[in-house]
C-alpha cells in the first residue's frame, strides 16, 4: 500500500516546488523526513521559459538554453543597443529545467514526486489534509505555489496588474537577427492607453522568440496578442514569410499585496503563490532561487514562522512604481524610456536586483518622471 502520510508535502512542481524539493533532498537535516512531491502535469513538455540576468558564472549555467551579451531598447522617439557586461541576459527552458531538478529529486531516497492535482487542502491542529482525486494525504506541513488572483484582488490597499504576454518562436528564411543582443523592450508599438511592448530574443540567425507583452489590469483576447505579433513580425522585422515553431503565453500577477498573510503555521505559500515575483517586474525565477534557502534554512532552525523577510524600501519602491502604472498605465513606456535615456542597464539591474545603496537608489529614481511617482509618494504618506 502507497504511503498517505509525510512529514512534508510540496505542491507544484514549478520552479519553486523542484528548487524547494532539491534543496531538502540534499540537506542531510532532512534525510530521514519523508517528503513528497505533487503535480498534476508529468513535467516533461516545455510550457515555458525563464529569463534573468546575472553577473558571470551561475548556478543554472549547465541547464542554459542560449544568454546575450548586449541588449536593445526601442521607443518612438529612441533607440539604443547596450553592451550589459558584466551582466548577461540568460534564458532556461522549462523542458531543461524540469529535466535536470526531476533527475537530482529521484536520487533522494526520501523524496516521492507523483503526479496527481491537488483539489484540497484542509488544516487543523495536529496536521494537514491534502486531497486528490486519488488519494488523501496527510502531513507536518505544506508548501503551496498554486496562485489565485480572488486572493489579492480582494484587497483594496494594494493595485493589481498583470503582466501577460503571448510569444512565437519564429523562423525566418533568411538571417536577420543578431544571436548575441536580446530586444528588452520595444515601446515602438501602439501604446492603446497601456504599457506594451515587444521582447525579442534571437536564439539563431533565423530562429528568434517574438513576444507581445502587456502590464495591465486586464487581459485580451488571445487573437489581439497574436495579431499584435504578425503586425510587428511585418512591419518591424520585414521577415515575411516565416513559420511559428512553437508558441507560448503567460500571466504573472504584479502586486504588493501580503501574500504571508494566507500562510499559517502549517500551510506556507512559496514561489508566485507567495508573494516571490518581483512586483515591479514579475521576474520571479532568480527571486525563488534566492528565497528557497532562506526557506530551509528556517526550517531548520524549527523557529516558528509564518512568512520571509521583506527588504522594506525596496517593497515601497515597487508599490511606487505600481500605484503610478495603475492611475495612469499609459506612462509605463515614458517611465522605461526616460530611465535607458539616462542610467546605464547596469543599474537598472542592480535596483531591480535589490542590490543598490540608497545614493544609487536616489540616483536612479531621478532618472525617472517626477510628477507622477511625487504623487504616488504623497498619495501613499497621506
Amino acid at each position: 500500500m502507497a504511503n498517505l502520510d509525510y512529514d512534508y508535502i510540496i505542491i507544484g512542481a514549478g520552479a519553486a516546488g523542484l528548487m524547494l524539493a532539491e534543496a531538502m533532498g540534499k540537506d542531510k537535516y532532512f534525510s530521514d523526513m519523508s517528503i513528497l512531491l505533487l503535480d498534476k502535469d508529468s513535467k516533461n513538455t516545455n510550457d515555458r521559459t525563464w529569463c534573468f540576468w546575472e553577473k558571470g558564472k551561475g548556478k543554472f549555467d549547465d541547464i542554459l538554453y542560449k544568454s546575450w551579451g548586449h541588449i536593445s531598447f526601442k521607443a518612438q522617439d529612441f533607440s539604443k543597443s547596450y553592451d550589459i557586461g558584466p551582466y548577461s541576459y540568460k534564458m532556461v527552458r522549462g523542458i531543461d529545467f524540469y529535466s535536470d531538478y526531476l533527475k537530482r529529486i529521484k536520487d533522494c531516497a526520501n523524496i516521492t514526486f507523483i503526479q496527481e492535482g491537488v483539489e484540497d487542502v484542509k488544516e487543523n491542529p495536529e496536521k494537514v489534509i491534502v486531497s486528490t482525486p486519488s488519494n488523501t494525504y496527510t502531513c507536518r506541513k505544506v508548501f503551496d505555489s498554486r496562485f489565485d488572483y480572488t486572493l489579492t484582488n480582494s484587497s483594496s490597499k494594494y493595485p493589481v496588474l498583470q503582466q501577460h504576454f503571448v510569444g512565437w518562436v519564429i523562423k525566418t528564411k533568411t538571417p536577420i537577427f543578431d544571436v548575441d543582443k536580446a530586444t528588452y523592450m520595444d515601446f515602438s508599438i501602439p501604446q492603446k492607453g497601456n504599457t506594451r511592448f515587444m521582447y525579442v530574443l534571437p536564439y539563431e540567425e533565423n530562429v528568434a522568440l517574438v513576444e507581445y507583452t502587456l502590464f495591465s489590469e486586464n487581459v485580451l483576447p488571445k487573437q489581439e496578442y497574436e495579431a499584435a505579433i504578425q503586425n510587428y513580425i511585418k512591419e518591424h522585422l520585414n521577415c515575411e514569410p516565416f513559420e511559428i515553431l512553437e508558441k507560448e503565453q503567460g500571466n504573472i500577477p504584479m502586486t504588493c499585496f501580503d501574500f504571508t498573510q494566507n500562510n499559517t503555521q502549517r500551510i506556507f505559500h512559496i514561489g508566485t503563490g507567495g508573494g516571490w515575483a518581483k512586483p515591479s517586474t514579475g521576474y520571479t525565477f532568480m527571486s525563488t532561487s534566492k528565497k528557497v534557502p532562506q526557506l530551509v534554512s528556517l526550517l531548520k532552525s524549527e523557529t516558528e514562522f509564518k512568512g520571509l523577510k521583506a527588504k522594506k524600501r525596496f517593497w515601497f519602491y515597487d508599490l511606487l512604481f505600481l500605484d503610478v502604472l495603475h492611475s495612469n498605465n499609459a506612462i509605463g513606456h515614458q517611465i522605461f524610456t526616460n530611465l535607458f535615456q539616462s542610467r546605464q542597464p547596469q543599474l537598472i539591474f542592480k535596483f531591480l536586483d535589490e542590490e543598490t545603496n540608497l545614493w544609487e537608489e536616489i540616483y536612479y529614481i531621478l532618472g525617472c518622471p517626477k510628477m507622477p511617482f511625487l504623487k504616488a509618494f504623497f498619495k501613499r504618506l497621506f
